[in-house]
């Protein structure tokens, strides 16, 4: 009976890594799987050794506290592994912490699969000498990705992105408000900023107070942010008083995707979010800031390698997402940004959402059917997975 370590370390590598259990089990019914899962992977059948929250960490000060116990979770599971060698490992995203791994475990000569290829075309290339030689299959979400790593000697599959299976394009609005109980009448700006504590401060400062000026000049805007927990709505609603009083905001736990479809417009920290607004078929404008130190290390060392940091930019070779970052993301701007939205002529507001929907279409192959594939493929030693 073959046995495969797979690790995923925050809630979307859970869901993505489920997927492709499922699909790995359907071609292949014998496998067994372990490692270090979520909810989603435990129900699709992978025995979990450690809780998937003890890697959920983000941040740099928040990794250093909890280093010493990502340390100890990783040696353990070498040790485990190198004394009962599993058939294959495979790292789903968490690339700190499962390329480490990796290396040590492709040198006791156990094959390596990662999923998710790290953004080391957009930041810190050098990173890709860490893969070449300790990952032996590379399963990309973009297939620009592919062509990078090829010219820096590491096998990598394209294998589509699974939100792009997921989303349906520029669907009708009014089933989704009638769904979240808004008015069908009147415009919804989806305002996101951010899923973490730090994150939502930093944005909120300017997100909230943007979004009331807003709401003033434009009368009868609903202004709707969706959120993962109580915790974090108490956050915002502190936030709110604190930064705009006057803003009336309705708030959805969870429901992030149906509120793009319930959208008009959506407000949103640069991130994966940008993607799934792209994926819905939504105008947006992307913001976002880090620390200071941060910042100014990107630009002293000359880090940042891309032109554009959001994926639709990126994809797309152009600016069809506004981007607001760092000194730039101010109320004012942010403001000035969306009215251009509001106001978009026709034909340009026709180009964007059409390369959106040519780039769903393109991310829209089946990813983890595909990636199963190129899995048992590899494995078994055929080639039809280059």
């Amino acid at each position: 009976m073959k046995r495969i370590a797979i690790i995923a370390g925050e809630p979307s590598g859970d869901l993505l890594a489920s997927r492709l259990i499922t699909e790995l089990k359907q071609q292949r019914p014998e496998l067994i799987f372990e490692g270090i899962a979520g909810p989603e992977m435990q129900v699709a059948g992978c025995t979990s050794l450690f809780p998937m929250d003890a890697l959920s960490v983000m941040g740099l000060t928040e990794v250093l506290k909890h280093l010493p116990e990502l340390l100890s979770i990783r040696k353990q599971l070498f040790q485990r592994w190198r004394n009962d060698p599993p058939d294959l490992f495979i790292g789903v995203d968490a690339p700190d912490f499962n390329l480490p791994l990796a290396k040590k475990l492709h040198k006791q000569g156990i094959p390596t699969v990662h999923y998710v290829s790290p953004s080391i075309w957009a930041w810190r290339e050098k990173r890709v000498k860490k893969i070449r030689g300790n990952v032996d299959l590379m399963l990309t979400l973009f297939p620009f990705e592919v062509d990078f790593y090829k010219r820096n000697g590491v096998n990598a599959r394209f294998v589509g992105h699974p939100l792009a299976d997921e989303i349906d394009f520029d669907q009708d609005p009014l089933p989704a408000r009638r769904q979240l109980e808004l008015d069908a009448e009147l415009p919804v700006l989806a305002l996101l900023p951010g899923s973490r504590t730090g994150e939502i401060k930093r944005m909120a400062s300017v997100f909230l107070p943007g979004a009331g000026q807003l709401q003033q000049r434009h009368p009868g805007l609903q202004v709707v942010i969706p959120v993962v927990n109580e915790k974090l709505q108490l956050l915002l609603e502190q936030l709110r008083g604190e930064y705009a009083p006057e803003l009336e905001v309705t708030y959805l736990r969870g429901e992030s995707r149906v509120l793009m479809q319930a959208a008009d417009y959506i407000l949103l920290a640069s991130g994966t979010a940008v993607l799934e607004g792209m994926l819905s078929g939504r105008l947006m404008v992307a913001g976002y800031k880090v620390s200071g130190l941060t910042w100014w290390l990107l630009q002293t060392f000359r880090l940042l390698k891309v032109k554009y940091v959001t994926l639709p930019n990126h994809l797309a070779g152009e600016a069809l997402v506004p981007e607001v970052l760092q000194d730039d993301l101010t109320e004012d701007r942010l403001v000035n940004e969306m009215e251009a939205l509001f106001a978009l002529p026709a034909g340009r507001r026709d180009y964007i959402l059409q390369q959106f929907r040519t780039h769903h279409e393109a991310l829209r192959c089946n990813a983890s059917v595909n990636a199963a594939h190129a899995i048992l493929a590899y494995w078994g030693g055929r080639n039809d997975y280059v």
